[in-house]
């Protein structure tokens, strides 16, 4: 049978909040590596300092919520101020994650942008968790706001963690500046990764993150939003993977740039052509390989022929 999640603030939901917390912290103590087809800034740690990292933001974003409860704030506000919400989090568990370390060199510069897909999901997960899921709007997800899966409440939560885990490490890269710097940071402090442990390895992980991003700006999250559906990150028995859930994307397509409208444009081609070019490709083929099997067999009956004459004679 299948859970949902509840509707409105209750004693209900605090119980829902309180359980999705323990089935979290437990899922996230025993986090293995990265086993989807993607790079994450996460990836150059060891499993000890992931999950250590991955502890910090459970923990703290139990009592963000708990404060943002007692604000008694609006839907409204909530959205206004989500982003200001995010940015402060980040740079409160960098600075928790980076005081236990003795490298003293690093000093942060803030610079987290703004990722609307990623964005609007914390926009959600805060109201599920501070409203239940009444508030949702009904055109953003396939299922009614009423009938909202447990289960999604508890992937939007998995993901979050691991963005906001990504976009931590990706901050305190940058702010390294070189890989001799990431390098020395990350084996001075026994955080790194194995994988990553040389110099020309992290070059090689900068380099491969550079052109993913490039791709995912410009291509797969045009697809996303033609396809209405969003990338998230979550865990499962063989460590983080991804998968794509539903979510209504017509208000930021009217908002994508030339460049992003135009790839969008081709696609809306290529799914209206393409279909039909496979078939009269398909009819074609049929038809030449009739013709083909036809002459084969009038050729082989004409040989048969032949030869039975000559062997009469």
């Amino acid at each position: 049978m299948v859970k949902y999640w509840p509707t409105q603030q209750s004693i209900y939901l605090n119980n829902s909040i309180v359980d999705l917390f323990i089935e979290t912290e437990k899922k996230f103590t025993s986090v293995q590596y990265n086993k989807s087809k993607q790079y994450l800034y996460l990836d150059v740690l060891s499993i000890i300092n992931q999950n250590r990292l991955f502890s910090y933001i459970i923990n703290d974003f139990k009592k963000l919520i708990l404060d943002l409860i007692e604000l008694d704030l609006s839907v409204k506000e909530i959205n206004l101020m989500s982003d200001k919400i995010r940015a402060i989090f980040i740079e409160k568990i960098s600075e928790k994650f980076l005081s236990r370390l003795k490298y003293k060199k690093i000093e942060l510069k803030y610079n987290i942008k703004s990722n609307s897909n990623h964005n609007d999901l914390i926009k959600h997960l805060l109201i599920y968790l501070i409203f239940g899921s009444s508030l949702i709007d009904h055109k953003t997800f396939i299922f009614q706001p009423i009938y909202t899966p447990y289960n999604h409440v508890k992937i939007l939560l998995e993901n979050f963690i691991i963005q906001i885990g990504n976009y931590i490490m990706k901050n305190i890269i940058n702010n390294l500046n070189n890989s001799p710097n990431i390098s020395y940071f990350l084996k001075s402090q026994n955080i790194c990764n194995k994988v990553y442990s040389s110099n020309r390895s992290i070059i090689l992980f900068l380099n491969n993150l550079k052109w993913q991003q490039f791709l995912q700006y410009y291509i797969y999250e045009v697809k996303c939003f033609y396809g209405e559906r969003q990338q998230i990150w979550i865990l499962s028995s063989k460590g983080i993977i991804t998968k794509y859930i539903h979510i209504s994307k017509i208000e930021e397509i009217k908002k994508l740039n030339q460049l992003k409208s135009l790839f969008i444009f081709w696609l809306e081609i290529k799914d209206l052509t393409i279909p039909k070019l496979e078939i009269l490709i398909i009819q074609i083929g049929k038809y030449f390989l009739y013709s083909l099997l036809s002459l084969l067999s009038n050729l082989f009956l004409v040989i048969i022929k032949t030869v039975v004459f000559y062997i009469s004679k």
